[in-house]
C-alpha cells in the first residue's frame, strides 16, 4: 500500500508541475501552447476535391505566420462541409459545387475554378467521346469500349460516392437527371479514382483536372481538350467552383487565412497547381 500512494503522490505532483508551466506560459505568452483547443484555431472541412489545395496553403500559411493559430483542413464532402459551417462545427465549409436552394443560409466565397475531366487508363485506345456517351456509360447503356472504337471489352465505370462535388457536378454537367448506374465502382476521393483508372485498363472515371497526371489520360469531350486554356475561353464546358461557404460572420483569424487564400500568392500557388483562378485571368 505505501508504494501505491508513493506511485499516487507523484503522479498529482506531476499534475500540478505540468499545470504550473501551462500557466506560466500562458501568463508570459498571453496564448495558450499551439495546437491546443483554446478556440483559436481554424477548421474547413468538406470536399475532397478542394481538400488537398486547401491542405497546400495552410502549410505555406503556417510557414509565413507561425505565430498565428493552425489551420486544420478535413475531407467528408460538400455537403458535409455545408453542413459543419452552418452548425459551426468547422469555421469554412469547402464545396467543389454550388450551393443548393436549402443552404441558403450559407454565405459563399469562390476560391477557385476546377474542371472535371473523365479520365481512362494511358493504353485506351478511345482518345475522344460525346458528353452523351460519357452519361450512357455511366448510366449502363454503352458496356463495351468495342461500341466506341476501343478494344472490345466490359467498361468498368468508376463513381464518386452521393454528397461528393464531384458527383453533383459531374450529375449536372453530364448525367443531367439520370442516375449512374449500380454496377458503377463507387470511391470516395478523386485519388481513389485515379488509383483505380491507372491500374484497371478497361475503367474510366472522372476526377479534378488539376489532379490528372501521367498514370492516366484524359479524353477529348465533345471535341475539345481538358485543358487550362479551354476552361479560360469557356470551351471546355465541365468546369465547376470551388467554394469556401461560411455562417454569420467570419472571426478574425479565419478572415486571416481566408485573405491569403485569396490573396495573389495564394492564387498562383493554386494556378499553378492546375486550378482556374483570377490571378490565372489577368496573366494572359
Amino acid at each position: 500500500m505505501t508504494g501505491i500512494r508513493r506511485i499516487g503522490r507523484a503522479i498529482r505532483s506531476l499534475g500540478v508541475l505540468v499545470s504550473v508551466a501551462f500557466l506560466f506560459l500562458v501568463n508570459v505568452t498571453g496564448c495558450a501552447p499551439r495546437g491546443h483547443d483554446d478556440g483559436s484555431s481554424i477548421t474547413l472541412a468538406g470536399s475532397t476535391s478542394v481538400q488537398p489545395f486547401i491542405e497546400m496553403l495552410a502549410e505555406e500559411y503556417a510557414n509565413t505566420y507561425p505565430d498565428r493559430p493552425a489551420v486544420n483542413v478535413q475531407g467528408g464532402g460538400s455537403t458535409a462541409g455545408a453542413k459543419a459551417a452552418s452548425s459551426k462545427t468547422a469555421q469554412i465549409g469547402m464545396l467543389s459545387r454550388n450551393l443548393s436552394s436549402s443552404e441558403g443560409d450559407l454565405s459563399a466565397i469562390l476560391v477557385a475554378q476546377d474542371a472535371i475531366a473523365v479520365i481512362v487508363h494511358p493504353s485506351n485506345r478511345v482518345l475522344e467521346m460525346t458528353a452523351a456517351e460519357i452519361a450512357d456509360i455511366f448510366s449502363g447503356t454503352i458496356t463495351d469500349w468495342g461500341e466506341l472504337g476501343g478494344t472490345p471489352g466490359r467498361i468498368n465505370p468508376i463513381s464518386r460516392e452521393e454528397g461528393s462535388g464531384t458527383r453533383g457536378a459531374f450529375g449536372d454537367l453530364i448525367m443531367k437527371g439520370t442516375e449512374v448506374a449500380p454496377r458503377a465502382i463507387v470511391q470516395d476521393s478523386n485519388g481513389s479514382v485515379r488509383e483505380i483508372v491507372a491500374q484497371d485498363e478497361s475503367s474510366i472515371g472522372y476526377i479534378s483536372l488539376g489532379l490528372v497526371d501521367e498514370r492516366v489520360k484524359a479524353v477529348v469531350v465533345d471535341g475539345v481538350a481538358a485543358t487550362l486554356e479551354n476552361c479560360r475561353t469557356g470551351e471546355y464546358g465541365l468546369v465547376r467552383p470551388f467554394l469556401f461557404v461560411y455562417s454569420g460572420e467570419m472571426d478574425m483569424h479565419t478572415r486571416d487565412y481566408v485573405d491569403f487564400v485569396l490573396s495573389r500568392e495564394g492564387q498562383k500557388m493554386l494556378a499553378a497547381e492546375g486550378l482556374v483562378t483570377e490571378v490565372e485571368l489577368s496573366s494572359d
